[in-house]
């Protein structure tokens, strides 16, 4: 039986984008010691001598709390010998020596005393760091409650073991990797991929000034210089790196680095702009968002807002917060009438007018929450279990999505005990009758869903120019997806849009077509004016064999495979980037490098079972059978009712001639894989091999009803009843292979050599 190993997963970008991700602190005066950076000296205090309003309303703001050094001022929860209990482990928090120490179970189970260093945050909820060898910070899983006043866990419903990369000591608690960059300014990580160490330090420890504004000192040696006579200061004069009055995506983009769910792909933290240089930020995909656009997972506020009509239309961040001190700059529903009322407002003198604070829009009890505009467009979700974030899409409650898709509503956010019929008969007894679904909420669910009809919906969204970048990016990497090759060109006009978005997700669909019209696609935006995109040609381009790269520009090529490169090794502590590091090093022939990067994902996170199907199948193609079914042994130990997992490994103990062995794993595959005719077509051969006929028989038959037109499984039944002799039930199949199979001529001699036995 032939292995293919046609169960690994092969991620060629398995991106696990975070908030931000970062490493050691320096301890107390450690900062002053360092180099000086030119343009970099100064801090938020300088600032304050000419900008006090600004200075007033950032301090105390969750900004300047982002970080703090921990003691008796910083350090909001209590540690007067208290203790927390949760799986059998009591947690205790105390002080001493000066300190405030946390006594609890360690990396290896057993239970110890550690010294907080650093808390991070102030409101809902406050999280202690605990220095550990190497320059690592982990963030402590037992939380402040500052509002209820307790403690209570980031995982209330799970076991976290002491081994698991979400324990607190683990990969996913990792300060340096997951938090630190959004929380500090300047901050450079400086992981060293060799040692696994990290060296990571700051200009200043919180979100200061800087951290938005940029360069500093050169603001305040323009400003020291400055003449009162001239009183329009050119903004190169004044040596702002943001002119956030002049575009409002500036402003944008200056939030988004540590206000989105995306990947740094360059070692720079001032965020720089453009934000598409250093960053490139998750589409709105299952998993992380709901079908519809709403916010599922942890995904920041950057992904939401910009697929609104308010992004769109122009409206920054400052419109609704304060950029300074956080706060809204209105409370209540006077925050949205500012703009949405009886007149014409500037600049959105476009806004459909209308009086919206009323009973006649709203529906509900005066005073009630039902009347706040926020709770029926912008629903809140929970995260960090205390932590509520609203939806900056702005949606309009859709029941009748809820009873299609499946996504949420408002309204039944609100009236759980009620159904979505029950919303919908409301909404068009206040409303009238609604409108057919929007197409990007039909596009997208159906899309992700696999329904019927949905390339063509998806194809229509792609087109819409009138729709949100973000979203028509997201269509077509679903397009991609599902329809393969047959959306060669719409991925070849999207590498023209405007929009770096559409550029990056037409890149990535290349996968899709043959390795000729990769070259063809791709080649021009190697020099791209955006980073991001210019790394997403260089990385699809590896996967192209270098006898067919004689039409890509050399120097282009190495010089987009260096950022792309750069970007993999600043990104070297995640086991994802791991993984994509490895399967990149295998395209680019560097096989040893592979291997190391596939180890290197595994021992940064032993539950990855990406990492243990890509070994493993790097491995078998090295002709190191023995060493990949160790691979896939050791992820079973990890997740033992894993079916690809289990699967694989039966298939590469069917090609070792280990049947007897294999048929176990292909039997377990077969339980969990449960809509996988291709596990019960394998699992067929193997009891057919060891003369298990009837048992054999079954599984094809059902591998067939299941997918009724592949002719692997055609031809296995109809070899099947040959053995037997059986030229009855054999000939049908042999009939409907020569129908699938255009007439070729091993189907024909088949379906002949049956037609003689019957004779």
């Amino acid at each position: 039986m032939k292995h293919s190993f046609n169960s690994f997963y092969l991620i060629l970008l398995a991106i696990a984008i975070s908030i931000s991700g970062c490493d050691h602190p320096p301890v107390d005066g450690e900062a002053e010691k360092m180099p000086e950076i030119p343009g970099k000296v100064a801090v938020s205090k300088d600032c304050a001598v000419c900008h006090q309003q600004e200075y007033q309303d950032w301090l105390g703001s969750h900004h300047d709390k982002a970080l703090q050094t921990a003691n008796d001022s910083s350090v909001l929860g209590n540690f007067n010998n208290t203790s927390f209990q949760k799986d059998g482990i009591t947690t205790r928090f105390f002080k001493k020596d000066g300190g405030h120490w946390i006594h609890t179970e360690g990396p290896d189970g057993e239970l110890q005393d550690f010294r907080i260093d650093y808390v991070i945050g102030i409101a809902p909820l406050q999280q202690y760091l605990v220095a550990f060898p190497g320059g690592r910070y982990q963030a402590f899983s037992v939380v402040w409650d500052t509002e209820k006043e307790r403690w209570f866990s980031l995982y209330p419903d799970e076991k976290i073991a002491h081994d698991d990369p979400l324990h607190w000591s683990g990969a996913y608690q990792n300060w340096n990797m997951m938090c630190a960059e959004c929380h500090s300014t300047n901050l450079t990580k400086n992981f060293d991929f060799d040692s696994k160490t990290y060296h990571t330090r700051w200009d200043e420890i919180n979100v200061g000034c800087q951290a938005c504004h940029g360069n500093g000192s050169a603001h305040i040696a323009w400003a020291e210089k400055y003449d009162s006579t001239n009183n329009s200061p050119t903004r190169s004069e004044m040596a702002l790196r943001n002119d956030f009055k002049a575009q409002p995506q500036i402003q944008v983009e200056t939030c988004a680095p540590c206000h989105s769910r995306r990947l740094a792909i360059t070692a720079n933290d001032a965020h720089e702009l453009p934000y598409l240089d250093h960053f490139q930020p998750e589409l709105l995909r299952s998993g992380m968002y709901y079908p519809d656009g709403q916010i599922l997972e942890e995904v920041y506020v950057y992904g939401s807002f910009r697929q609104s009509k308010m992004f769109q239309a122009g409206v920054r961040c400052s419109d609704c917060h304060n950029p300074h001190s956080l706060t809204l700059v209105a409370e209540g529903n006077e925050l949205c009438n500012r703009c949405h009322q009886s007149e014409a407002v500037r600049p959105f003198e476009n806004l459909k007018i209308g009086n919206y604070d009323l009973p006649e829009h709203h529906f509900h009890k005066s005073g009630s929450e039902g009347t706040l505009c926020v709770s029926c467009h912008m629903p809140a979700r929970n995260y960090m279990v205390v932590d509520p974030r609203r939806d900056h899409s702005f949606i309009i409650p859709r029941p009748e999505a809820t009873i299609a898709y499946g996504t949420p509503n408002p309204c039944n956010g609100c009236h759980a005990e009620k159904s979505p019929e029950w919303a919908l008969q409301k909404m068009e007894s206040w409303y009238g009758p609604r409108q057919e679904i929007p197409l990007k909420i039909q596009a997208l669910a159906e899309g992700q869903l696999g329904k019927p009809g949905s390339i063509e919906k998806l194809t229509e969204l792609v087109q819409d120019k009138a729709m949100a970048a973000i979203v028509r990016a997201t269509a077509l990497s679903v397009l991609a997806e599902i329809s393969g090759p047959t959306s060669k060109s719409l991925l070849q006009k999207s590498v023209s849009e405007k929009d770096p978005l559409m550029r990056i997700s037409a890149l990535e669909g290349l996968s899709a077509v043959s390795p000729e019209e990769r070259v063809v696609i791709a080649a021009p935006l190697l020099q791209d004016k955006s980073r991001s995109v210019r790394i997403t040609a260089a990385r699809m381009l590896t996967t192209v064999p270098v006898r067919m790269r004689i039409a890509v520009d050399p120097a282009a090529y190495q010089s987009a495979l260096a950022e792309y490169k750069a970007m993999l090794y600043e990104n070297a502590d995640q086991p994802a980037n791991l993984l994509n590091m490895g399967i990149s090093f295998e395209y680019l022939q560097q096989a040893d490098s592979a291997e190391i990067a596939y180890r290197a994902a595994i021992a940064a996170d032993s539950y990855f079972l990406p990492a243990y199907f890509n070994l493993a199948s790097f491995l078998s193609r090295q002709q190191r059978n023995d060493e990949a079914e160790i691979a896939l042994r050791d992820g079973l130990k990890y997740a033992p009712e894993e079916g690809e997992l289990h699967y694989s490994l039966g298939l590469l103990l069917a090609e070792e001639q280990r049947l007897s062995e294999a048929i176990n794993h292909l039997a377990k595959a077969a339980e969990l894989l449960t809509n996988r005719p291709r596990v019960l077509y394998n699992y067929a051969l193997a009891l057919q091999h060891l003369e298990m006929r009837p048992a054999a028989e079954a599984n094809l038959l059902k591998a067939n009803g299941m997918d009724p037109r592949d002719p692997t499984i055609i031809h296995a039944l109809a070899i099947f009843y040959v053995q037997d002799e059986n030229w009855q039930k054999a000939e049908p199949f042999a009939r409907q292979l020569v129908q699938l199979t255009g007439n070729d001529p091993g189907a024909q001699q088949l379906l002949q050599m049956i037609e003689n036995a019957k004779k």
